[in-house]
């Protein structure tokens, strides 16, 4: 199947299952307050766009923060469909037609990670939104890395877990698309259509891994830089040892 078709037909397939989901979505929210329906759509959208997931380790279904490291778009898909996790997201994202108001279903908190002042007055939304006792899920890196390598956390967004809101846990997870991670890494400044056209129109499906670490408590950091510093080295040695396979 030429490249073009398969771009196409797989935004024919995101579409029909937009139309699928979004009312039934609203229905269930509207009738009950809550909606299973965005996991769905996510794990399903993974897949038409050719995301072969395979999941290492268990995952918690509550009171847990997942810290991952972050390589692509489809990130994304993968880890909401795999946990039904809610995410940390750059604000801007938030004004991007259709993919941010799809963001919003799945209860995204938008945040600012330019301008110091404005993270910490985040702070309390993060705890509000870990009060609806929906996973959610970090990529402390602040944008996409090569996935060979880890980029530096940052650690102003950790403070919401010190001190820890109830016994909520920490998991790290190591994202890897193993012999697909050249050709999958967004990196440098390639613009997000080019991106996604690519992605869309690649040949074979694309072998994506989660590895979930052993979850640990959050308030046995002194700070936020420490709780930073030790989850990043989890998903480090972890990615380590996946390299050295």
């Amino acid at each position: 199947m030429p490249a073009g078709v398969r771009y196409w037909a797989r935004i024919g397939g995101l579409v029909l299952l937009l139309l699928l989901c979004v009312p039934s979505h609203l229905l269930m929210h509207a009738l009950t307050g809550k909606s299973r329906w965005p996991r769905r759509f996510l794990g399903a959208a993974g897949w038409l766009c050719g995301v072969k997931v395979q999941v290492a380790g268990r995952p918690l279904t509550r009171e847990v923060f997942f810290i991952a490291n972050h390589v692509s778009w489809m990130d994304i898909l993968a880890l909401g469909g795999v946990t039904g996790t809610a995410f940390v997201s750059r604000g801007d994202i938030a004004n991007w037609p259709v993919v941010g108001w799809l963001a919003r279903q799945n209860n995204t908190l938008f945040v600012s990670r330019a301008e110091r002042g404005a993270v910490q007055g985040q702070i309390g939304q993060l705890r509000a939104a870990m009060e609806r006792h929906q996973p959610l899920a970090l990529f402390p890196e602040g944008t996409t890395g090569d996935g060979h390598a880890l980029l530096p956390f940052k650690p102003p967004l950790f403070a919401v877990l010190l001190p820890p809101p109830r016994a909520i846990r920490v998991q790290p997870v190591l994202i890897d698309y193993r012999a697909a991670t050249d050709e999958i890494a967004w990196v440098g400044d390639e613009p997000a259509g080019r991106n996604a056209r690519r992605i869309l129109a690649r040949r074979g499906t694309i072998p994506l891994t989660l590895h979930f670490l052993e979850p640990f408590d959050p308030g046995a950091h002194p700070d936020r830089k420490t709780l930073a510093a030790e989850t990043r080295a989890r998903i480090e040695a972890a990615l380590v040892a996946v390299r050295r396979g």
